[in-house]
C-alpha cells in the first residue's frame, strides 16, 4: 500500500505547454487532488532548455536540475514526468535513467513508446517500476485506461479512430471552406498546429505511434510501428472531399488495428465514413477512438486530442494512479507474455473509392472495366464530372475487395493509354 502521508514528488522534464499545464494544476487543486490522490502531490524539481523563459507560471518553489537525467536521478523524485518528446537522445537517456534509479515514469512521448516501447516496459517490470502513458494518445482522452481497465475483461476485435487533430482539422477545413489542401496547409502551418517536421503530422506518422500503442494494448502483441501501413493525407484534393460528400461520405486519416489470421493489421491512411456516423461527424481538431469487443460491443471515445489543458490531464491521471497504489503493466500484461506476431497487409475486404483522369475517346471506360473485372473487382457505382480539355475526371465505388486486388487493377491501367496520371484510390471503412 502507498504511503499515505508522505508526498508524491515530481520531477518535470520539459516546461512546454503541457508542463506548464500540469504545474497550474498542482497549484492551483492541491486539496482536491490530494483527496482523490489519497496523498498530497507536489512538484520538487524541474527542467527545460530555457531556465528564463517566461511561461507564465510561478517556478520559484522548486529546484531546477541541470538537465534531464540529473533530474531523473534526484533522490527527492519519485515520479519522474518526461516531457521532451522524440524517441532518441535525451528523452530515452532520462528515461532509462530514471528506472534505473528506482523511479516510476509518466510519459506523455508516442514516439520513444512505439520505437523502443518493448525494451523500456520490459526493463520497468523487471525493476518494479510503473510506465504510464496515457497522455501519448489521444491528448485528454482515457483511451489507455479504459483498455488496461474498463475493458479488460473483452476480446477487442478491432480499434479505430482519428487520432491526429491537424489532419482532421485541414480535411474539415478544406471541405467548409472550398479550399485546396496546400492552402489549408499554410494556413495550419501559420496558425502554429503542425509539427517542425510536418509529415509527421501529414504523412500519418504521429497518429501511426499511437496505433501502434493501443494496438499493442488491445491484441497483447509487442509493439511493432514498423507493422503499420502509412498513408498520409497529401494526395486529397477538394474535388475527392466534394465527391465523397457527394455520395454521402467525409474522408478522415483513419487508424484501423484488427487481428486476421494472416497478422496483425495496422494501418494509418485516409478513407471514407459515412458521413452520419460518430466519425463522420468530427470536426476540427478533434480526435474520436472507436473500441470493438466481444463483451461490451462498441464504445465510442471523443474528446480534446491535444493542447495544454487535455493532455495535463492525462498525465495528472496517471500520477495520481500511482499515488493511489495502481501499478499496471505498461502495455496492460506483463512485457514478457505480449506476443510477437507477424504484420498482415489490409485483408479484409472493403469498398474502395477510385478518381482517375480518363482521355475523352470511344472505349474508355470499357476498357478501366474490364480491367477491374480481370482484377475480380465489380462496380457498384461509377460517375462522371464534367469534361476538363481532352480528358474527364470519372469516379468509382466498388463492391468490397482487397487492397491487393486493386493495386493490380491500378497497375493495369497504365496499359490501357486511357488513363491519365495516378488514380486516388481510397478505402470506405464500415463503421
Amino acid at each position: 500500500m502507498p504511503d499515505t502521508t508522505a508526498p508524491l514528488r515530481l520531477g518535470i522534464a520539459g516546461l512546454g505547454t503541457v508542463g506548464t499545464g500540469i504545474v497550474r494544476m498542482v497549484q492551483n487543486h492541491p486539496e482536491m487532488i490530494a483527496a482523490r490522490a489519497g496523498r498530497p502531490i507536489e512538484i520538487t524539481a524541474v527542467t527545460a532548455r530555457d531556465k528564463d523563459k517566461d511561461r507564465g507560471v510561478d517556478l520559484s518553489g522548486y529546484t531546477w536540475a541541470q538537465d534531464a537525467v540529473s533530474l531523473a536521478q534526484r533522490d527527492d523524485v519519485d515520479v519522474f514526468v518526461e516531457l521532451i518528446g522524440g524517441h532518441e537522445g535525451t528523452a530515452k537517456d532520462a528515461f532509462e535513467a530514471a528506472l534505473a534509479a528506482g523511479k516510476d515514469v509518466v510519459t506523455a512521448n508516442k514516439a520513444l513508446l512505439a520505437i523502443h516501447g518493448n525494451e523500456l516496459a520490459t526493463s520497468a517490470e523487471a525493476q518494479g517500476r510503473v510506465v504510464r502513458f496515457e497522455a501519448a494518445v489521444a491528448g485528454g482522452i482515457p483511451v489507455i485506461k479504459s483498455l488496461t481497465e474498463g475493458l479488460a475483461g473483452n476480446q477487442i476485435t478491432r480499434v479505430m479512430g482519428v487520432m491526429n487533430g491537424t489532419c482532421n482539422y485541414i480535411l474539415t477545413r478544406m471541405e467548409s471552406a472550398g479550399l485546396p489542401y496546400d492552402e489549408v496547409f499554410a494556413e495550419a502551418d501559420a496558425l502554429g498546429f503542425l509539427e517542425a517536421d510536418p509529415n509527421l503530422d501529414v504523412g500519418g506518422i504521429d497518429a501511426g505511434h499511437k496505433l501502434a500503442l493501443l494496438s499493442s494494448i488491445a491484441f497483447g502483441t509487442q509493439v511493432d510501428f514498423d507493422g503499420v501501413e502509412l498513408e498520409g493525407i497529401g494526395a486529397i484534393t477538394i474535388d475527392d472531399i466534394k465527391q465523397a460528400a457527394d455520395m454521402g461520405y467525409r474522408i478522415k486519416l483513419l487508424g484501423v488495428a484488427q487481428m486476421t489470421g494472416r497478422g496483425l493489421e495496422q494501418r494509418m491512411s485516409p478513407c471514407l465514413v459515412p458521413a452520419l456516423s460518430p466519425l463522420g461527424q468530427l470536426e476540427g481538431g478533434t480526435n474520436m477512438v472507436v473500441l470493438e469487443g466481444d463483451e461490451v460491443g462498441q464504445i465510442v471515445l471523443r474528446g480534446a486530442g491535444a493542447g495544454s489543458g487535455p493532455t495535463a490531464s492525462a498525465v495528472m491521471g496517471d500520477v495520481i494512479d500511482i499515488a493511489r497504489g495502481l501499478r499496471i503493466p505498461t502495455f496492460g500484461q506483463p512485457a514478457t507474455t505480449l506476443r510477437k506476431v507477424r504484420s498482415a497487409q489490409a485483408a479484409v475486404a472493403a469498398p474502395y473509392y477510385m478518381r482517375m483522369q480518363l482521355i475523352d475517346k470511344p472505349g474508355a471506360l470499357a476498357k478501366v472495366a474490364s480491367i477491374l473485372g480481370d482484377a475480380g473487382i465489380s462496380i457498384d457505382q461509377m460517375r462522371q464530372y464534367g469534361h476538363e480539355d481532352t480528358s474527364a475526371p470519372v469516379l468509382i465505388v466498388t463492391h468490397k475487395t482487397t487492397r491487393s486486388a486493386i493495386d493490380t487493377a491500378t497497375a493495369g491501367f497504365a496499359d490501357t493509354g486511357v488513363v491519365t496520371g495516378d488514380p486516388v484510390c481510397i478505402r470506405i471503412e464500415t463503421v
